[in-house]
């Protein structure tokens, strides 16, 4: 499960014991002033937490009011006081080439954080992620969690 694509400058193995540590490692991303322009890449099952981790990051940022998934929107966009933050999720993509159709390319081209779900499905065609996390559920409410720095913002925010 732990397969990540681009170069890795750093690697943290994280075990999340239930859904408060997820958001405590939330808080701690949002605390980074990097993550205002980073690309973060979710992997993981259906159910293994990618948007639950998305809103508890998202709240941390001062995001207020309904978090929904993109899964078939595809993007859900959000806007702070001087923050633009994209959530899509590219699970219904059944051929990559769907995310050159959809104009993604001004998304990822604009400043801002983009939080990305299902990016192996567009793959080939993204820049490279910043942050990569990997979370594999396990027993109960726990995570394992791998979480991979592809640039050197990424190593901003390895934890």
């Amino acid at each position: 499960m732990f397969i990540g694509h681009g170069p890795i400058l750093g690697t943290r193995s994280l075990h999340w014991r239930d859904e408060a540590d997820c958001a405590t490692f939330a808080q701690s991303l949002a605390r980074l002033p990097a993550v205002r322009h980073a690309f973060i890449e979710l992997h993981g099952p259906l159910g293994a937490g990618k948007t639950t981790f998305v809103r508890h990051l998202l709240r941390a940022l001062g995001v207020g009011g309904r978090i929904k998934s993109p899964t078939y929107a595809l993007l859900e966009p959000y806007a702070l006081s001087g923050l633009a933050i994209s959530h899509l999720d590219f699970y219904r993509f059944a051929d990559a080439r769907e995310w050159v159709d959809a104009g993604l390319r001004d998304v990822f081209a604009a400043p801002g954080l983009k939080l990305v779900e299902w990016p192996g499905n567009a793959e080939g065609l993204l820049p490279p992620a910043d942050l990569r996390l990997f979370i594999e559920p396990g027993q109960e409410d726990q995570r394992e969690v791998l979480v991979q720095a592809g640039t050197g913002l990424g190593l901003e925010l390895l934890p």
